[in-house]
């Protein structure tokens, strides 16, 4: 019996299916988390970013455009956009997850510990696995949301060869995710 073949972030929205999305969800919700997490106001929020970046994914799943860039690049888009909303409103933006009917989730300072345990885990493992040089200039450009300018001169090198090195990195932890 052949292996199954991984689908695609694009095979899994394209689909309708909710069983897809799910998928989906649980490939890229540590990443979103992570992201989210220490950029919040208030760390209850980023229980309800997270929650909106996906409720607004799935909403606008057909919109998404391989093309274009990966789809986790595309969901850290929808999360810093709900980022500078909260910060400009006070408060976190819900209209997608209501039209979704879907709960809001409850947060607790343990669950909220527990969650940066584990989404720090999951991103450390995964990227353990990249060169020291990738694994630097994603960390940076990802999560910490260098420009590519500083992570350039931090690095002694072009801003183009620390585009490359987030690209492969990328590239590389894209191709070692597995489905759940």
């Amino acid at each position: 019996m052949a292996p199954r073949r991984r689908r695609s972030d694009a095979d899994l929205l394209s689909t309708g299916e909710p069983e897809d999305f799910e998928r989906f969800y649980l490939r890229h919700v540590d990443i979103v988390t992570a992201f989210t997490l220490p950029r919040v106001q208030q760390r209850e929020h980023a229980l309800d970013v997270v929650s909106e970046t996906f409720a607004r994914a799935l909403a606008k799943r057909r919109q998404y455009r391989p093309s274009k860039g990966p789809a986790v690049a595309w969901l850290l888009t929808i999360a810093r956009n709900l980022l500078i909303d909260e910060a400009r409103q006070g408060r976190v933006a819900d209209d997608a997850r209501r039209r979704f009917g879907m709960e809001r989730l409850a947060s607790t300072d343990e669950r909220i510990e527990a969650l940066e345990r584990r989404v720090s885990l999951a991103v450390d493992i995964a990227l353990d696995g990249l060169p020291e040089a990738q694994r630097d200039a994603v960390r940076r450009r990802v999560l910490l949301d260098e420009d590519y300018a500083a992570i350039a001169r931090a690095a002694g090198c072009s801003e183009q060869v620390v585009r490359q090195r987030v690209r492969r990195g990328l590239q590389a932890l894209r191709a070692t995710i597995q489905e759940p």
